[in-house]
Formats: structure tokens, C-alpha cells, sequence
């Protein structure tokens, strides 16, 4: 039976800055079959027969349907949630994503997980952080990653001003 996966809880700009240059992960396992893939072209609207399709879709050079690919971009937050608990903060958010490159298609019925490296931690003002992290969606089975992104987050220390 595998390992439950504790996540780091850093509380500090300074417990973040220490996590420069390491390596988080891999999260656990997470399967996308097709009612997965369905529900989010329902939720985006994206509806591309690749997606969808699963008779033409075999037929088709990846011999099945393929997960989209904003969908592995769209579990990253997820995942980072498995491997790095930000509660200890007053804020924490999103702030957007660079060098998003989608590398190998998805095909249903996969597993995928995450991995991911703080490439740094820039204190913009006393107790606020940003956090540029390289996140890399993996699938089993699959040489190269499916999914390669850098993840800008922002956070302040409870009590920074």
C-alpha cells in the first residue's frame, strides 16, 4: 500500500526561501479516464472530437481520446495542495504561470501525478514572498513529462503589514 504524502507546512518567507533548489514530490497517483475528460470539455466548452470522440478519436494517430491539455495545467494547484500546505499564511494566491509547455499528449485511462522545484523566493516587501516553482505533470509510463510549468505564487506572513 503506498505512503500518504505529508505536506510541507513553511509558515515563513524564510521557511520558503529554504526551499530553494528543492525538489518536492512525486504526489500520489490520480487517474484520468474519459468521464473525467467529458466533464471538463463541459466545464471549458472545448468539445475538440480528440477530446471527446472516442470512436473517431481511435482511429486517430493517438488511438485514443487525449485529455486536454490545459486540464494537466488545471491539476497543478491540486497537487501542489498534496505536497505543500500554505495555511500558516494570512494570504496566499495564484499569480499566473510562465513557460507552460505541454510536451506529450495524455491518453485516457492514465495516471499522472506531480513533481515539483522551488527555482526561487523573492521577498518583494518584509513578510511578502513571491514563490517561482517548476512544476512537472508526469505520467506513468511515459518517458517524457506531459505537462511543464512555472507556477508563481504569492504570499505574505500572518501579521506583515
Amino acid at each position: 500500500m503506498p505512503q500518504a504524502i505529508v505536506p510541507l507546512c513553511p509558515t515563513t518567507a524564510s521557511d520558503l526561501r529554504d526551499l530553494v533548489g528543492v525538489e518536492l514530490g512525486p504526489t500520489d497517483w490520480h487517474t484520468v479516464d474519459q468521464r473525467v475528460i467529458d466533464a471538463f470539455a463541459d466545464l471549458t466548452g472545448d468539445h475538440q472530437w480528440i477530446h471527446v470522440d472516442v470512436e473517431r478519436a481511435a482511429a486517430s494517430p493517438f488511438g485514443s481520446t487525449i485529455a486536454h491539455g490545459l486540464y494537466s495545467l488545471s491539476r497543478t494547484p491540486t497537487f501542489m495542495e498534496e505536497l505543500m500546505a500554505f495555511d500558516g499564511f494570512a494570504h496566499s494566491l495564484n499569480y499566473g504561470y510562465d513557460k507552460v509547455r505541454f510536451v506529450r499528449p495524455l491518453p485516457v485511462d492514465s495516471r499522472i501525478r506531480m513533481r515539483a522545484v522551488v527555482l526561487s523566493a523573492d521577498e518583494s516587501a518584509p513578510g511578502r514572498i513571491q514563490l517561482l516553482t517548476r512544476l512537472t505533470v508526469e505520467a506513468e509510463g511515459v518517458e517524457k513529462p506531459i505537462c511543464v510549468a512555472e507556477s508563481i505564487g504569492r504570499f505574505t506572513e500572518r501579521g506583515a503589514a
